[in-house]
């Protein structure tokens, strides 16, 4: 009888560790799929962060993205826009308030005063001239605007603040007034003219950063420096002209590459416009 109880309380023991047992494996179990579902929405939530900076990075940013925003593209409002330059959408960006659309500020020259004329000259960067050539006939507003910024010696002392380096963006971008990719929002002029519909920009090509408009063109242009492709979506960016010769000069500043190692930023190498001439 003794024996029987005995083995009663044992059985009821066993049982008691065997629902123990359980009950932590059931825990173990509920906890490990918790921590699977943390681990899943993390994942997901840093994929879709990095979706999201990607397209917001690379969307208007060469303004590179093409730019941020500032003259270039190249956005004008941004930046040629990774950045505080002008810089085309995804690309160069110039960092101003668009002007509304269709219409200039009060101060810009009329494209009738370069239609169907060429101009020459020279731009000199740290010391090093490069010969350009600008075309009053495929960018009649762009080419009145720039030699009218060039005779009032506009340019001397800027500095060109963006550098791309990027497989198929590489541009040098320049003409900020205040040296940090800010657009002016009290000149500002468009439309877009003579832009690629490839959007390829050829080795060589002088173009105009701008903001998020077609009449947010302002005093920042861009250099490419390599063949470059720029998007389109938005009416890409005005190629005004192109380097004749030194073009080597830009090609020597971004060989000594971008501040911080990145490929859309200021270059290592300060770069000052010593002047800008054309006639």
């Amino acid at each position: 009888m003794a024996s029987t109880k005995r083995d009663a309380r044992e059985n009821r023991k066993r049982i008691a560790i065997m629902e123990a047992k359980r009950g932590l494996r059931e825990r173990q179990a509920r906890r490990r799929k918790r921590d699977n579902v943390a681990a899943a929405v993390a994942i997901v939530a840093v994929v879709v962060l990095a979706v999201i900076l990607q397209l917001t990075v690379f969307s208007h940013n060469p303004t590179a993205d093409q730019t941020a925003t500032a003259e270039a593209g190249l956005d004008a409002s941004a930046s040629p826009s990774a950045a505080t330059s002008a810089t085309p959408s995804a690309g160069p960006s110039a960092g101003a308030t668009a002007t509304a659309p269709g219409t200039n500020t009060a101060n810009i020259p009329p494209a009738s005063t370069a239609d169907g004329k060429t101009f020459t000259g020279e731009l000199s960067l740290n010391g090093s001239p490069l010969g350009i050539q600008i075309d009053g006939t495929a960018a009649p507003q762009a080419a009145a605007v720039f030699k009218s910024l060039a005779d009032e010696s506009f340019f001397n002392g800027l500095t060109c603040h963006r550098l791309t380096n990027a497989d198929t963006f590489g541009v040098l971008q320049c003409g900020s007034k205040t040296g940090d990719g800010s657009g002016d929002p009290s000149y500002q002029w468009g439309p877009v003219e003579n832009s690629p519909a490839d959007g390829k920009y050829p080795a060589g090509s002088i173009a105009v950063a701008r903001g998020s408009s077609t009449y947010s063109n302002g005093t920042q242009f861009f250099i490419v420096y390599k063949d470059t492709v720029l998007p389109q979506t938005d009416g890409g960016y005005t190629i005004m002209g192109k380097v004749t010769s030194g073009l080597d000069v830009v090609q020597k500043i971004a060989d000594a590459g971008i501040t911080g190692g990145t490929t859309d930023g200021a270059p290592v190498t300060p770069v000052t416009i010593d002047s800008f001439t054309l006639q």
